[in-house]
């Protein structure tokens, strides 16, 4: 079974900041990690799609791989060591294509038929909330109901990864500041998010609530953030079927305006919001369950697929100790 999906048809649209790598041959990429849980190597998908370990050129995709415009000089890196780099098996496990980033934001309510769905009036600025960057795993790893979950929820979602320190920009300058896209599932446990009192935070934020991936496709691929399909199926069945043209705010404009409220550290992620077809939005309202599949994707950023599992306590080992 492939772990993640790349469509070698996909148009590669370019940006000045690396016509100068093409010009002397540069390959196109995009981002993902793989390898155990925890203990995931760097590596990129090529342009003729065939995979290649490159943690002889990083050790991750972190804060400092951005920082240093990573991106490019992975690119150019690429040149003279693409071929040689290790390929990576299409078994191995993905995890989420950006190391743990310093914080995780979200945007409420930002698509015109979420907010009719839920009966909310259309925001006069972006909704923002926080996700534990705990919550972050990968794409295809099972999605665990937390202890006392009875109401989880789904949501696809685009998610923005932030290239450089951004404080203070304008709205214009806002996509120079932005490393590249990935598919996001942005897990919500409704009854947490909603009763219990508090910020949403408390429903967003349980371990694997956060899947990322396949991959990050860069910047320079994706010409337009605000002209992407994107779906949702439960158990095979459709439950979101919109496009980010139905965003209330837009790409750089969700970019420049968080970046007014705090600044904004190489790798961090700006998730922009969901479409229509939530189960809160149902009538009645459906949840998951153990056993579900989840399946979502939206268009250049491939798939993800989420198995639901129970929350089970961690096993705990009683025996005494031998001498």
């Amino acid at each position: 079974m492939r772990l993640f999906n790349y469509d070698p048809a996909f148009s590669w649209p370019t940006t000045l900041s690396v016509d100068q790598a093409r010009e002397d041959g540069q390959k196109e990429m995009k981002l993902i990690r793989f390898g155990e849980q925890g203990r995931e190597s760097p590596g990129v998908i090529l342009e003729d799609s065939t995979s290649r370990d490159v943690s002889g050129f990083t050790r991750d995709y972190d804060e400092a791989f951005f920082a240093d415009d990573g991106v490019s000089r992975l690119k150019l890196w690429l040149q003279d060591n693409a071929a040689s780099a290790p390929r990576i098996a299409e078994s191995v496990r993905l995890g989420p294509p950006i190391a743990r980033p310093s914080k995780i934001v979200c945007i409420g309510l930002n698509f015109h038929d979420h907010a009719k769905e839920s009966k909310m009036e259309i925001p006069k600025e972006p909704v923002i909330f926080f996700k534990a960057t705990s919550s972050l795993v990968g794409p295809n790893d099972d999605l665990v109901i937390p202890k006392n979950g009875s109401k989880v929820d789904w949501e696809v979602e685009l998610a923005v990864v932030i290239g450089k320190r951004a404080s203070y920009i304008e709205r214009e300058d806002a996509l120079e500041y932005v490393a590249g896209y990935v598919l996001h599932n942005d897990y919500s446990e409704r009854a947490f998010q909603l009763e219990r009192g508090g910020q949403w935070v408390k429903g967003k934020s349980a371990d694997t609530f956060a899947p990322l991936g396949p991959f990050l496709a860069t910047r320079d691929e994706i010409l337009d953030p605000g002209d992407l399909n994107m779906w949702l199926k439960v158990n095979g069945a459709f439950r979101q079927r919109s496009s980010t043209r139905e965003m209330i705010f837009d790409v750089p404009t969700l970019v420049s305006y968080v970046a007014q409220f705090m600044t904004l550290l190489p790798g961090d992620v700006i998730s922009t919001g969901t479409p229509a077809g939530v189960g809160l939005g149902m009538r009645p309202p459906q949840y998951l369950k153990a056993g579900d599949i989840v399946e979502l994707g939206i268009d250049r950023l491939g798939e993800s697929r989420q198995m639901v599992s129970a929350w089970q306590p961690l096993a705990v080992d009683l025996a005494p100790a031998t001498r």
